[in-house]
């Protein structure tokens, strides 16, 4: 089936991984998790503890507390590796996607896939991220996308 087929049935590349990453994902690393309710951070989190994902809050400022019952952690080097992060969901300025996207990559060893909120896209960590065969995901919000494939 060629793809101007596929996007007519509603399904895409891009979709196809999207289903994979809901369906599989287990344990995601949220970085700029905030503790206020009122930032989209939080209310994502929340939505995917509901939805049975284990979430570990990233947040250098809130370290050592706890947010939506979790540990927070200072950075993705903090977490250890037993806690086997297969996402990493990042809510930060595009200034700083580059060194999240290479922390991930250096130290979650069951790493799969890169995913960045609604407004932001790096195309060079995301093809870095990509050349190590994770699946990237940019400009999107699982929170919107999730539920159309759980």
């Amino acid at each position: 089936m060629n793809l101007a087929v596929l996007r007519d049935i509603g399904t895409s590349p891009v979709d196809d991984d999207i289903a994979r990453i809901a369906r599989t994902t287990q344990c995601i690393a949220i970085v700029g998790l905030s503790p206020n309710e009122d930032r989209p951070s939080w209310g994502v989190a929340r939505y995917l503890k509901s939805q049975g994902y284990r979430i570990i809050p990233v947040n250098p400022g809130h370290a050592g507390g706890t947010i939506l019952d979790e540990r927070v952690y200072p950075d993705l080097r903090a977490i250890p590796p037993e806690m086997a992060v297969d996402m990493v969901d990042i809510f930060r300025r595009v200034e700083a996607i580059s060194a999240t996207v290479d922390q991930a990559m250096a130290h979650l060893p069951r790493l799969g896939t890169i995913w960045m909120q609604l407004g932001v896209r790096h195309p060079q960590a995301a093809g870095r991220a990509r050349a190590r065969g994770l699946t990237v995901i940019e400009d999107r919000c699982p929170k919107i996308e999730f539920p159309r494939f759980l």
